[in-house]
């Protein structure tokens, strides 16, 4: 029967997915079933006493049964409300169950797609989806779907006492049923299609929030309160819009079947009054009629609003399973290879690369041997970091193939390819945690004895004991609680406990001031020993270590080899040398101190 009824909501794949995950609660919707059919036969009883308690009690002064029908009423509302209670907490159960683990599996498969995705997706579009969108859904399978089926059964309940009592009257009654739902089913339409509207625009609404609220500082800066008030005002009144257009289709489904029901009444008063007057049927037969048909009434006019609220879940289900459904560009192999950890040597053959249309990187070959460190260099937007972000597979080469020791790195599984990378980032990520889970983010199992190693390798030890709680210290939203250098040597003891052969330092101390910037140098230097080493640098006073030097422009490698050759062959190196240098000479370009990488 649930089945059978939520079968003929269901109208897509999308939905019939929804319905699978209900599926595995069948036991308890069976119960929850039962408590229902015991809340309909109650209402049903009630209705049915009316006659018994009119004509035996009140007309035949008949004291048994008012001694009888009393305690039968007291049985029968005990009945009801410990249905009620069943089906409220079994249907509840099983809505927040498939809503946990359809929120568990849209999250599992955000985290599984690309990166490209999360260029193209808003972060507050995603929160929306994960959490408003899931929520209507859980209200369509936790209530309205419960509340659909308490009034099905309480419908067929309360027919078989309207036909039992007088099936004229009842044929009649039932004439007007049909006409009534033609605006459950026209408005149900409307509101499904306003729902997609209005949880678009929370989306987007949750979207702004996320930026203007991670953006403060920016917009305080700037003095734009104003400005990003009015922007906020806009969303709210657009969705304000779109909500009242859901109230009034909602609204008017009600007053249409409030009319109808009133002429079918209106009706019954006439016809059955004229029976009792004519005495062919008793008052109470006529009154026990009236409170089934009164009683009918109310569900038949509650599944207006229901059908309205499940038509909002089934659209949040259809963005829900938009999400689900994208398939990641990033594929495994049928049969990968597993890469081993240890020193590795990684090849660019005739790699392109294309994003978006646009073709960034075009005929890249690099041959970058084990324990190397590669400096990238060149100006903004010429393709470095694309470059970089082939490795781990972030992104997919156009043409060409990367190798890792001779294998395209499209034939290992993805996990061990990643586990051979580490990288230290421009900006530093880290999570609202502890320092300790931060450090050992990619190495959980690792001992307090190693995190200490490698917060000292990284130069950070000395501040971490400076917190009142050391390394239980949670250091906020995106590290908020410490300074960028600090940040920076995290990301860094973090990169050294993972331990990985092949480091990638992208713009890794260019926002930093010169004092953080000697400290984290320090820091690299021995996060760099032993390690494929890519580096990306604008500041080129940073990569004087580096055994090789390949400067891209517009995707292309234009020169390449020593920083003194490059000086010399007085080309696009050259050009980038004088603007930041203004002729200061060799000597001033060269002044990190760590000669002793290169050899």
């Amino acid at each position: 029967m649930i089945k059978k009824t939520l079968s003929s909501l269901i109208t897509n794949d999308k939905h019939r997915r929804l319905l699978a995950l209900i599926k595995d609660n069948w036991l308890r919707l069976f119960l929850a079933m039962a408590c229902m059919m015991v809340i309909a036969l109650a209402t049903s009883a009630t209705a049915f006493l009316v006659k018994p308690a009119l004509d035996d009690i009140f007309f035949n002064k008949n004291i048994k049964m008012l001694k009888l029908i009393p305690i039968v009423v007291i049985i029968i509302y005990l009945l009801r409300g410990l249905g009620m209670y069943g089906q409220a907490y079994l249907m509840n159960y099983v809505g927040e169950s498939v809503i946990r683990r359809l929120r568990n599996s849209l999250y599992d498969h955000i985290q599984d797609l690309p990166i490209s995705f999360f260029h193209k997706e808003k972060t507050g579009t995603l929160m929306s989806r994960v959490t408003s969108d899931v929520g209507v859904i859980k209200g369509m399978v936790s209530t309205a779907v419960t509340g659909a089926l308490k009034d099905a059964f309480t419908i067929v309940g309360l027919t078989i006492v309207i036909f039992y009592r007088d099936w004229k009257m009842a044929l009649f009654a039932f004439i007007i049923l049909p006409i009534a739902f033609i605006p459950v089913v026209e408005f149900g339409r409307r509101v499904r299609k306003i729902s997609t509207g209005c949880q678009e625009a929370i989306a987007d609404l949750s979207s702004f929030l996320h930026e203007t609220f991670a953006g403060n500082k920016i917009v305080k800066a700037f003095g734009m309160e104003p400005y990003e008030k009015k922007r906020f005002h806009e969303k709210t009144l657009n969705l304000f819009k779109l909500e009242m257009k859901a109230v009034i289709a909602k609204s008017l489904s009600s007053p249409i079947m409030e009319f109808l029901a009133g002429l079918g009444i209106a009706f019954i008063i006439w016809y059955g009054g004229s029976k009792v007057i004519s005495g062919t049927s008793t008052p109470g037969t006529f009154f026990s009629f009236m409170a089934a048909v009164l009683m009918l009434y109310d569900p038949v006019k509650k599944l207006s609003g229901l059908n309205n609220a499940i038509q909002q879940g089934l659209a949040a289900s259809d963005r829900v399973f938009d999400i689900i459904d994208r398939k990641s560009e990033i594929a495994e192999d049928d049969n990968p290879l597993k890469i081993q950890s240890r020193p590795h040597r990684v090849t660019f053959d005739n790699v392109f690369f294309k994003y978006d249309e646009e073709m960034v990187l075009k005929n890249i070959s690099l041959d970058v041997k084990a324990g190397e460190i590669l400096a990238l260099v060149g100006m903004s937007g010429g393709g470095k970091t694309s470059l970089v972000n082939l490795i781990p597979r972030f992104y997919d080469v156009s043409r060409g193939a990367i190798l890792i020791d001779g294998v395209d790195i499209r034939k290992a599984s993805i996990s061990s390819l990643r586990k051979q990378i580490a990288i230290v980032t421009q900006e530093p990520i880290l999570f609202n945690d502890t320092v300790r889970n931060n450090v050992a983010y990619g190495n959980q199992n690792a001992s307090q004895k190693e995190i200490e190693n490698v917060v000292k390798a990284a130069y950070a030890y000395d501040f971490i004991q400076g917190f009142p709680d050391k390394y239980d210290t949670i250091i906020g939203e995106l590290g908020a609680r410490l300074s960028g250098g600090e940040k920076q040597r995290i990301c860094i003891a973090r990169a050294l406990l993972k331990d990985a052969p092949i480091l990638i330092l992208d713009e890794a101390t260019s926002s930093l001031d010169t004092e953080s910037e000697m400290l984290v140098q320090k820091a690299l230097e021995n996060l760099m020993k032993g390690r494929t080493t890519f580096v990306i640098a604008h500041r080129l006073s940073t990569i004087d270590y580096a055994n090789r030097i390949v400067v891209i422009v517009d995707g292309l490698i234009v020169e390449e080899g020593e920083q003194e050759e490059l000086i010399a062959r007085r080309g696009e190196f050259y050009k980038l040398y004088q603007m930041q240098f203004n002729n200061s000479g060799i000597q001033g370009f060269r002044n990190s101190g760590i000669e002793g990488l290169r050899n």
